[in-house]
């Protein structure tokens, strides 16, 4: 694969997407032909629509309402508060650790739609009926204490109002927690619960590492990001994520490249817990960070790694982790053969699968953020 190595300054008017901004420049990008064959985007090139174009503007048409739909909404610091004071408060009663109730409330928020009731809340704990009133009450809606008890439901009164309404925030989170405090309130009693509660162990996982992320910073103010490359090296990029890929199978392109330097650092974007470390065939030496808000950032095609970290490991936004490269397509070990340059993937879980979502438009906004 060929590439060239001085990126050209453009004079003039912006050709469409092929442009990326860094430090008040403006530099042209490349884009893949095949999948070991890339062209340089020459001015002029406005207006023509390729398969391949069309193709990611298709998939990314098809999925763009499932990012709506359920990207978690970030919440002003004071909301922040209150909610740790929640959370805290509850575990005074129930001795169920503040963070991993936080750790739920952020895990059910990021699989929810905005305003799915109509209703503003400050959590996003929601027991569903079957549960909160019991599988054989007949009435669904029932906020009375004592029946919801005889049906075996698991709704309680949080607020003091001889009521456990659906709608209370207070008492969704006091139900919840009392619910895994039966169990006990030692992390591997508390792991027990959640299965007991949602019966998938992914989601389990999840809300543990992000627990993990909670805990170590006693802080719900964890959502600054960074852009994976540091500022002061060469690089370009520009959207391939949904374009088709060959190697492996007919696929689509679950991500967007980022080219640089052969060993050029690459940034943790987050604060998050390191899941995955290790070999992929297709992504060779890669590293996936989940972060506060159930966003899976999957950094590949690295170097090497910062040998600071390892899987269990808590990261902050900024942090190296390891180094551009050309590692993957193949058994472990092989490289070469495409030019050195970090696949950036975004991916989040709904409690079913894990499916990724166009990271370009936020390595925009991180681009921007200075850091």
């Amino acid at each position: 694969m060929a590439q060239e190595q001085n990126k050209t300054r453009l004079k003039g008017r912006d050709h469409g997407k092929t442009v990326v901004f860094r430090n008040g420049k403006k530099y042209m990008t490349y884009s893949f032909i095949k999948d070991q064959e890339y062209k340089h985007l020459k001015n002029g090139s406005r207006g023509i629509l390729t398969m391949s174009t069309l193709y990611r503007r298709v998939i990314s048409f098809l999925l763009i309402p499932s990012l709506f739909f359920h990207f978690p909404v970030l919440a002003k610091s004071d909301d922040l508060e209150e909610r740790k004071s929640l959370f805290e408060r509850m575990e005074s009663l129930t001795q169920v650790p503040w963070h991993y109730l936080a750790a739920i409330d952020q895990f059910e928020r990021s699989i929810r739609k905005p305003n799915q009731t109509g209703k503003k809340r400050l959590l996003s704990i929601r027991i569903p009926a079957s549960k909160w009133t019991g599988l054989l009450n007949p009435d669904d809606k029932d906020s009375n204490p004592t029946s919801i008890s005889f049906f075996g439901g698991i709704g309680k009164d949080g607020n003091g109002d001889g009521m456990a309404s659906m709608d209370d925030d207070l008492d969704q989170l006091y139900s919840f927690a009392h619910y895994l405090s039966q169990y006990g309130t030692t992390v591997e009693d508390i792991r027990i619960g959640l299965w007991e509660y949602y019966h998938d162990q992914k989601t389990v996982q999840v809300i543990d590492h992000i627990a993990q992320i909670i805990n170590k910073y006693q802080s719900l103010d964890l959502n600054k990001k960074v852009f994976p490359i540091p500022r002061q090296y060469d690089y370009s990029y520009r959207p391939s994520w949904g374009d088709p890929r060959g190697w492996g199978g007919k696929r689509i392109h679950e991500g967007n490249d980022i080219f640089a330097g052969y060993g050029t650092p690459v940034r943790s974007t987050c604060y998050g817990y390191v899941e995955v470390m290790g070999w992929n065939n297709y992504g060779g030496w890669r590293v996936g960070i989940r972060d506060i808000n159930n966003v899976y950032h999957y950094y590949a095609h690295l170097s090497g790694y910062n040998k600071k970290f390892k899987v269990g490991s808590i990261v902050e936004p900024g942090t190296v982790i390891g180094y551009v490269g050309s590692s993957g397509y193949g058994k472990p070990g092989t490289s070469g053969r495409f030019v050195p340059h970090l696949h950036f993937g975004m991916y989040i879980y709904n409690g079913r699968v894990e499916w990724a979502f166009d990271p370009y438009p936020f390595l925009r906004q991180w681009e921007r953020n200075k850091n």
